[in-house]
């Protein structure tokens, strides 16, 4: 679905917004996360994006985009970053 012409991009970022990344942070406020839980949240994130928005027509042909490049495509909206943020906001009740 991520990875259809048919859809537009907006529509698939709302989609991983709305649906994706509620599901994939459940019940976070439990959760200790060691170095192999962010790493595989980044590259979960990093594989959402890469679907999202495709590859990118070079002069030389087509590449896969950077890291910075889906960051800034993205808006900077982060999982990672979002759930130490609300993370810190629960412990501050």
């Amino acid at each position: 679905m991520l990875s259809s012409l048919l859809i537009r991009k907006q529509s698939k970022i709302k989609i991983k917004m709305t649906t994706i990344r509620p599901i994939v942070t459940y019940a976070f406020k439990n959760w200790t996360l060691t170095e192999r839980d962010i790493n595989y949240l980044t590259i979960f994130e990093r594989r959402i994006l890469k679907k999202i928005f495709g590859p990118i027509q070079d002069t030389d042909g087509w590449r896969i985009r950077t890291l910075h490049e889906l960051n800034k495509l993205n808006g900077g909206a982060n999982m990672l970053r979002s759930i130490k943020a609300q993370t810190l906001k629960w412990w501050g009740h």
